[in-house]
């Protein structure tokens, strides 16, 4: 019996084959295709799609012939865009401002971040969920709507700020050349210090509480308990946060687009999204593609790096 039973198998998986897939492994198959297929579709049809066509326009420029009465006509470029932006100044500029914002404004509003949750997270703290609800307000409002309400906080006949200043003494104008860069990333730091917050509190939830009430029972201070307890137990949230700050800093638009209203010296170029949105104003859509590219790439690599440079000091995540 054990032997035909031998030989029955040998018959239904071949020495040197693979095994074929069952008729339910099949079937399971097209099933998950089957879910899986509208998120493709539309992951393709809205994300790569987009990307695909955009990098596709950079690399063509509009061409003019004779006095240009004539319709421009599309002809392919290579790299020649790329040069163009990387050698316009403007630009330049614009990715360089970008950096230096992000550079003191990321981590004043991530260190903010983490002390907002490692005060809710307090045993001694009263009214958590005000506060919560308080420090996360800002965020819950569209970003266009805060951008209009600090244009007014700011602007040099309206601002109740530049008022208190002057009947201190004190002749501030926050529209300036040398404000705009901290009248912006204030507006960054207001907006989203409560979002950044909410995900740290969230990682210490999730902190056992037996290890905070082990920490005291050995006489660590609230202080310590949190510097060398919670802070390195909420590592993966305070890099998810950066990254995400990384990103949205490359593309900021939204603060410099209202508050051009209120500070005409603040140029079309400030920030690359902007430059691009100008570029698309001129009917320039080749400018913009590229300037577009050069900017996801940039944030790709800034994005890219920090998380290297994370893993490769502390481990992996």
């Amino acid at each position: 019996m054990t032997t035909a039973l031998a030989g029955r198998t040998a018959r239904q998986a071949p020495a040197g084959r693979p095994a074929r897939p069952t008729r339910r492994a099949r079937r399971q198959a097209r099933t998950v295709a089957l879910f899986l297929a509208p998120f493709l579709l539309l992951f393709t049809a809205l994300y790569l799609a987009p990307i695909g066509y955009t990098v596709y326009q950079s690399l063509y420029r509009m061409h003019r012939s004779g006095l240009g009465l004539s319709a421009p006509t599309q002809t392919f470029s290579g790299l020649a865009n790329y040069a163009t932006a990387l050698g316009d100044p403007d630009f330049r500029g614009s990715l360089l401002r970008v950096l230096l914002i992000g550079a003191v404004q990321v981590p004043l509003m991530l260190l903010l971040a983490l002390v907002l949750a490692l005060l809710l997270d307090a045993r001694s703290t009263m009214f958590k969920r005000f506060f919560r609800l308080a420090f996360f307000l800002p965020y819950a409002l569209p970003g266009v709507v805060g951008a209009i309400m600090w244009s007014y906080l700011v602007a040099p006949g309206l601002s109740p700020i530049t008022a208190a200043a002057h009947h201190l003494g004190l002749h501030l104008n926050l529209t300036s050349d040398s404000m705009l860069g901290p009248t912006i990333g204030n507006m960054l730091t207001w907006g989203w210090t409560g979002y950044n917050m909410l995900i740290i509190y969230s990682a210490l939830q999730a902190i056992p509480a037996e290890l905070s009430e082990a920490a005291t029972m050995d006489g660590c201070s609230a202080v310590a308990i949190a510097w060398r307890i919670k802070v390195p137990m909420v590592r993966p949230a305070l890099v998810l946060t950066t990254v995400f700050s990384i990103i949205g800093t490359a593309q900021l638009y939204n603060e410099p687009a209202i508050l051009h209203n209120v500070a005409p010296n603040l140029s079309s170029t400030y920030t690359p999204i902007y430059a691009a949105y100008d570029a698309v104003n001129a009917n320039n859509f080749n400018a913009a593609a590229t300037e577009s590219v050069i900017l996801a790439l940039l944030a790709f690599v800034l994005s890219f790096g920090f998380l290297r440079l994370v893993q490769r000091r502390g481990g992996a995540l």
